[in-house]
């Protein structure tokens, strides 16, 4: 672990893009950073930086040296998660990527019924799409990822999947609030709220539409944040569409949600993984479990 302070200095390069900018952002001189670098790359044996007239980026064999940054500095937090373990103390750190339409219900709950029988713990919630999701954890920037059918499965490990049905939002007087199930040409025909196309949720619809009328769907409102769209319906008529595991209708008293039907729209995915092949740190393992746990109680 002698070169904890140089991967430091490193990815402080990398972030920066240059080594004066990094020596400004790191409180230290540039020829003092610059020398640092040059000592590791003699004793490395090899260049990991690329010079460029403005500034440096990491080559081959950098890219390959700050993957194993990253893994090790996971085995470390890991190993200490397992000496907490030890000890009877059950500390430890949590990061999720989380695609954010679950983030003002679900997932509160299960961080909160978590730490209340492991307050030690801490967690870092980040909400991130699918590409941005598979992303993090393939940096060690995440530890677990709970999102809608990631679109590239190369690095993403899927432990749990669970099908997801799209439901409409709409106030309790609207005029489909009364359908079980709702038609999409019957939903599109009334002023609508959707996702931006880099969710799934609008993806699905989308691939609806053209399906059924080679058409896409024309929404009034576009917004990346489902808890806009959802509370939106309160303020003014409109159909808005989301997952039913990042509703919480008794908070929302004058809302009611009605499924699509699936004739119409496939059900989507969500897909709770980690990075293939890792072995993730003692409280990290832990908390995924009790997701699997909670998960398994909504298919119920």
């Amino acid at each position: 672990m002698r070169h904890l302070k140089d991967y430091e200095f490193i990815e402080g390069v990398l972030r920066a893009g240059s080594i004066r900018k990094a020596s400004e952002d790191m409180h230290i001189t540039a020829s003092a950073l610059n020398r640092r670098i040059n000592k590791f790359e003699e004793e490395f044996g090899y260049e990991i930086f690329e010079r460029l007239p403005r500034g440096v980026r990491l080559n081959p064999a950098g890219e390959l040296l700050l993957h194993h940054i990253r893994a090790q500095r996971s085995d470390f937090a890991r190993l200490k998660s397992q000496v907490a373990d030890l000890s009877g103390v059950r500390r430890g750190h949590v990061s999720i990527a989380c695609s954010q339409a679950l983030l003002p219900f679900f997932l509160p709950r299960q961080i909160s019924r978590y730490r209340g029988d492991h307050p030690g713990v801490t967690f870092t919630v980040n909400a991130r799409d699918r590409v941005e999701a598979e992303r993090e954890l393939s940096e060690f920037a995440s530890d677990i990822a709970l999102v809608f059918e990631p679109l590239t499965m190369v690095d993403f490990e899927v432990v749990f999947a669970m099908a997801q049905p799209i439901h409409c939002v709409m106030r309790r007087d609207h005029p489909l609030a009364g359908e079980q199930q709702i038609r999409l040409r019957d939903a599109l025909s009334f002023p609508h709220v959707a996702p931006s196309e880099k969710f799934a949720v609008r993806v699905l619809l989308e691939n609806a539409a053209h399906r059924l009328w080679s058409s896409k769907i024309t929404p009034l409102i576009e917004s990346e944040s489902f808890d806009f769209m959802r509370h939106y319906a309160e303020w003014e008529d409109m159909v808005s569409f989301q997952f039913p595991i990042g509703l919480d209708m008794e908070r929302h008293g004058d809302l009611i949600a009605r499924p699509l039907d699936v004739r119409d729209v496939e059900p989507g995915n969500l897909l709770l993984g980690q990075l293939r092949g890792r072995t993730l740190p003692v409280a990290s393992a832990r908390f995924m479990r009790e997701l699997m746990r909670s998960l398994r109680t909504h298919l119920n």
